[in-house]
């Protein structure tokens, strides 16, 4: 329920300080071989507050909103704030003078307008999809279909002037198959919805029928596929994984807080990291004419929220900011401070990332590879401030004489970011985001990945 009145509570800001009164709702189902294996629903909220004295920041958080509440989180955090500030050093501080301010004054709710459905109802939803797995797909091994929901609500008040409201929801549908090949499992899985309430992002659930029957599909080719061939080769890599690239390899390394931890990203502003047929960006709220799968207006700062154009044509252009670091920088924040319950302090993160689409056809793309490989999906994937990357790769095929051959078996792609994004000779000229996209950097949120296709040269995992 939205918070109302919160300016009423500008009076308690003596000196610089954030008040965050926010709710989260979370629902999850689980159906695994048709079996109920979780069936829950929570709430968490509760209120925050922030404030900076010198150089140094004090955090309180309760989980009571109530106006004595609030006063007594307020006076906390400004309390937290002059002890810390009476303790540091003058090398603990990042910016000893006033913040910059942009602040962010919106009101953005994405709740359905379309009656709610009730727990019953959404589990017959799933046990729908279910049933279909198990009828036109009896030689499964074992499947699982799940449903995760989260609305992320909050009121946000600061001392330099924002004033904002969200409400973002995100619907997602997971379904996994497993069937036994060669005496091994063989599995694979696909992700569907995206931002949104449930009524508003799943209708009818025949209307899924044929993604299930493509992830069969994939999954009977992959059954029978063959293993990659270990070293460097040419790739296609699809929207997913140049969406996971983006974030986990190439995004973490320019957020401010890594850089100034000593990412490779600290000494390449304005010299060339990638081809100059990549641009990539961190979105605010909407990407080339549509809403982004997260957006974000006014960040959990009160900052305006603001694309960050990271990489232009290959050279490094900007990292993500909030106030503190922009401050440091000498640039204006981006908007990119995000929280993910009352109970955290919001840290510099990625919104939307990806690649800008070029003007490639994916067909001819494809075509141009002689001898490699075109990979679709990834399952998990870390990287490190140098850029250096491996991710698992769960549906691919070979690629011979440009035409698509057979399809993978489970494989990894490892490499360099700022090295293998050098190598880069095409972009598709279309884009698709990943509908749900998780970071985990300290507190797990909700993101943003996608892009368009890209070719490339990267090593392959595989078996000799």
């Amino acid at each position: 329920m939205k918070y109302d009145g919160i300016g009423r509570h500008a009076a308690l800001f003596n000196e610089y300080a954030e008040l965050r009164v926010q709710e989260n709702k979370t629902m999850r189902i689980s159906l695994l071989n048709g079996d109920v294996v979780g069936n829950s629903r929570g709430v968490q909220a509760g209120v925050s507050a922030r404030a900076f004295k010198d150089g140094v920041w004090g955090f309180a958080s309760s989980p009571e909103a109530a106006d004595a509440s609030i006063r007594a989180t307020v006076e906390r955090a400004v309390g937290n704030a002059r002890f810390l500030a009476s303790k540091r050093a003058a090398s603990d501080v990042l910016v000893n003078g006033p913040l910059p301010s942009r602040p962010g004054r919106t009101d953005m709710n994405l709740a359905t307008t379309k009656p709610r459905l009730d727990q019953k109802s959404l589990i017959e939803f799933i046990r729908t999809i279910d049933a279909y797995c198990a009828k036109y797909y009896p030689g499964l091994s074992s499947r699982s279909v799940s449903l995760s929901c989260l609305d992320m609500e909050k009121t946000l008040l600061t001392a330099d002037g924002a004033d904002a409201y969200s409400l973002v929801p995100r619907t997602i549908l997971a379904v996994s198959m497993t069937v036994d090949a060669d005496g091994e499992p063989v599995d694979l899985y696909e992700v569907y919805g995206g931002r949104g309430q449930f009524e508003d992002v799943f209708d009818d659930p025949s209307l899924l029928f044929p993604n299930i029957d493509a992830l069969a599909d994939n999954l009977a080719r992959k059954s029978k596929g063959v293993y990659a061939k270990p070293g460097t080769h040419d790739v296609v890599l699809d929207s997913d994984l140049a969406g996971i690239l983006a974030h986990e390899a190439i995004g973490h390394t320019v957020e401010a807080d890594g850089v100034l931890g000593g990412s490779v990203a600290a000494d390449a502003m304005d010299r060339v990291v990638a081809s100059p047929l990549v641009t990539l960006v961190d979105f605010a709220n909407t990407a080339l004419g549509q809403p982004c799968p997260v957006p974000l207006w006014t960040d959990d700062e009160g900052t305006e929220a603001r694309d960050a154009v990271l990489i232009e044509r290959g050279v490094l252009r900007s990292y993500m900011h909030n106030k503190e670091s922009a401050a440091h920088f000498g640039v204006a924040p981006t908007g990119n401070a995000r929280a993910y319950g009352f109970y955290d302090e919001p840290l510099i993160r990625m919104r939307n990332t990806a690649i800008l689409p070029g003007s490639s056809r994916l067909a001819d793309m494809l075509a141009g590879v002689d001898d490699g490989y075109y990979l679709l999906r990834s399952s998990n994937g870390q990287a490190d401030a140098t850029s250096e990357f491996m991710f698992g790769v769960v549906m691919g095929f070979e690629i011979k004489g440009g035409k698509i051959g057979d399809a993978l078996r489970d494989t990894t792609i490892s490499g360099v970011a700022f090295d293998m994004l050098k190598t880069v000779t095409a972009v598709s000229g279309d884009m698709s985001w990943s509908c749900g996209g998780m970071c985990g950097k300290k507190q797990s949120i909700p993101v943003g990945m996608g892009g368009p296709a890209i070719s490339c040269r990267v090593n392959v995992g595989g078996r000799a």
